[in-house]
């Protein structure tokens, strides 16, 4: 990559990316030092300050107070007067609130469907409710942390050399554990677990309880129609071992049926696929955020449904998704869920913004605002169709929003216990993120993530900075998804991540 000096400034576009015409920054391609010349509407710009990759530089000057944006739309206001070729970061750009319009459904064009005999196909799993699984697991499910080893030490005994050889169909037995199961209210917990045991992905499961839990295990089989699941109590059965070997025995009788699933070809308008960001930086909404974005329109056109989430890493860009609303009762209910962040935050003293982590700033992400911009990309340019509620039972077809927070295993817990059955999961920073029993793909954001993590990043969508034609990627990412919806491992599956990122939202009090 060519970079300018005293004698030789060059076209901004070999050094930085400005996404919007009238944005008054660029985002850095490369290291970039100090005194780094380039070219700018007939005239010269010098670069102040070192700028590192992907964060950004002014390229006009902008008042004190003055909007700054980036894609167009707002990201703060200045702190201070800054001038050309100065680090544009969280030092003089301040998170302020402003107002969004909500414009409901005004930008909500009608979807022109892919002909049926035109559709694509995937090999799944046709489950008796209807829906359609990427994968064949048997899961043992605590309802409480007291029963968690347990569930452990029963997944365990399957692990063993020899124990699933007899059915080579069954891709495993997990054990779905969590810390919870006695705060004051349930029903969040309640809708999470009964949502992994229907899932379309889960064969089969054993509930294991401990007895004297507030989420008893009676009381979700009554409440979730769960009736017929095999369930232990370990209070019940006369302590650990005697649950354990019980446990076992439940699951050697559920293997057969199991064994038994046969993947068959299935329209791809029965996949459902969770969206998410984890360690997100600059890059994320120029390069993996859009790729996913036009797999996700493609998937619409033919029928799929996928599932945006992280409700407070949409804030400030969520009049983007409300314009896109089928109706204003959708639009309102995904501000009304925006809302309750808000208010939320105010009771805990929070500011919003603080959703940032550490790597989102050193990415170069100065504002909430624009890692908000950047993330509502995922969800493409098609209509939201509808707003769930955390672990709410998916319902497609269409693009719909699901209010979880931003962290990534409980906002993927939600996302996969409503039934989404595949995730795609943009990655800047780098994350070795799995979550059994959805595979997981992960989209690099640059090229020298790819490279250094190769073995965790499925697909670098970091060549669009090279010039890779965008819908090319999104292309090959449409290609790799159907892949992995139909057997094929991702890099978190090939190295067995998944189990300890089950992880339900604890919203509730504990005493």
């Amino acid at each position: 990559m060519a970079q300018g000096s005293k004698s030789d400034p060059v076209e901004l576009a070999a050094i930085a990316v400005r996404l919007h015409s009238e944005d008054p920054v660029a985002v850095a391609k490369v290291d970039l030092p100090e005194g780094t010349r380039f070219l700018l509407d007939g005239g010269v710009v010098e670069l102040k300050q070192p700028i590192a990759a992907g964060h950004k530089v002014a390229l006009a000057s902008i008042a004190a107070g003055q909007p700054v944006h980036r894609y167009g739309h707002a990201i703060g206001l200045a702190r201070q007067a800054i001038q050309p070729g100065e680090h544009v970061h969280t030092h003089n750009l301040a998170p302020e609130e402003f107002e969004r319009d909500p414009a409901f459904g005004l930008a909500a064009q009608p979807v022109a469907m892919t002909p049926e005999n035109e559709r694509r196909t995937f090999r799944g799993y046709r489950r008796a409710d209807g829906r359609t699984g990427t994968r064949n697991y048997v899961a043992v499910i605590s309802t409480v942390n007291c029963s968690a080893h347990a569930a452990r030490e029963i997944a365990r005994y399957f692990a063993l050399p020899g124990k699933l050889d007899a059915y080579p169909s069954v891709d495993g037995v997990i054990a779905l554990t969590h810390g919870l199961g006695c705060p004051l209210r349930q029903e969040l917990l309640q809708r999470t677990l009964a949502g992994m045991a229907r899932h379309p992905n889960i064969a089969a499961c054993v509930l294991v309880g401990l007895g004297c839990e507030t989420n008893h295990v009676h009381t979700l089989i009554e409440r979730f129609g769960l009736h017929g699941t095999p369930r232990l109590v370990i209070q019940e059965m006369g302590g650990l071992r005697p649950t354990i070997e019980a446990g076992i025995a439940a699951v050697q009788a559920l293997l057969p049926a199991a064994g038994a699933a046969r993947r068959t070809s299935r329209p791809i308008s029965e996949l459902v696929v969770a969206l998410e960001c984890g360690g997100s930086d600059s890059w994320s909404g120029v390069t993996a955020n859009p790729v996913v974005g036009l797999m996700v329109d493609e998937l619409v056109r033919q029928g799929g449904t996928a599932v945006l989430a992280e409700t407070p890493e949409i804030y400030g860009a969520e009049h983007l998704l409300t314009r896109r609303a089928v109706s204003p009762e959708v639009g309102r209910q995904l501000l009304e869920q925006v809302r309750s962040w808000e208010e939320y935050a105010r009771q805990a003293g929070l500011n919003l913004d603080e959703n940032r982590s550490v790597g989102n700033a050193a990415g170069g992400l100065s504002t909430i605002y624009e890692k908000s911009l950047g993330a509502v990309a995922k969800g493409g340019s098609t209509p939201l169709a509808g707003v769930l509620g955390y672990a709410e039972p998916v319902s497609g077809p269409g693009l719909l929003f699901m209010n979880t927070p931003g962290y990534d295993p409980v906002s993927v817990t939600g996302l996969v216990a409503g039934g989404c059955t595949l995730v795609a999961f943009t990655t800047g920073r780098g994350s070795v993120f799995g979550c059994k029993p959805a595979p997981c793909i992960k989209v690099g954001t640059h090229s020298a993530l790819y490279r250094r993590m190769a073995g965790d990043i499925d697909l670098d969508a970091g060549r669009v900075l090279e010039g890779a034609a965008m819908p090319d990627l999104a292309g090959e990412l449409m290609g790799l998804v159907v892949a992995v919806a139909s057997g094929q491992p991702s890099t978190s599956e090939a190295q067995g991540i998944g189990e300890e990122e089950f992880c339900p939202w604890n919203i509730e009090g504990t005493l």
